[in-house]
């Protein structure tokens, strides 16, 4: 018998489908969800226009240990370009486009309050 993801895990996956809807009516294409590398993560990895987006999306239920976007500290950012430059590496053609890093925070319910911070950091 599977063994059910946490309750936590499942409203981070929606977190990411809300955030990748709302970016792709933006204008977003998706290109990959969860790019793994040595160093971690990527949420979305999109394209806007002829540039590449890293996205990391941030949930919280709650605000009382500060706003989701707050958690993206500076080991996260570091954590988030050495993987950002592991795509580049391993995707033909990327290193040639520009590209910045995004951060969807969204706080109460997944499909609530979404706020988009462009070129985060």
């Amino acid at each position: 018998m599977a063994k059910e993801p946490p309750a936590s895990a499942s409203r981070g996956r929606e977190a990411e489908d809300v955030a990748c809807a709302y970016l792709m009516r933006q204008g977003f294409k998706l290109l990959e969800r969860n790019f793994r590398s040595p160093w971690g993560e990527i949420d979305l990895v999109m394209q806007d226009g002829d540039g590449l987006v890293f996205v990391e999306v941030r949930y919280r239920s709650r605000s009382d240990f500060g706003a989701p976007a707050e958690t993206v500290d500076r080991a996260k950012q570091a954590r988030l370009r050495a993987t950002a430059e592991h795509y580049l590496q391993q995707v033909r053609g990327a290193s040639r486009k520009a590209c910045r890093f995004d951060i969807v925070a969204i706080s109460g319910d997944p499909d609530g309050n979404l706020h988009w911070l462009r070129d985060a950091f």
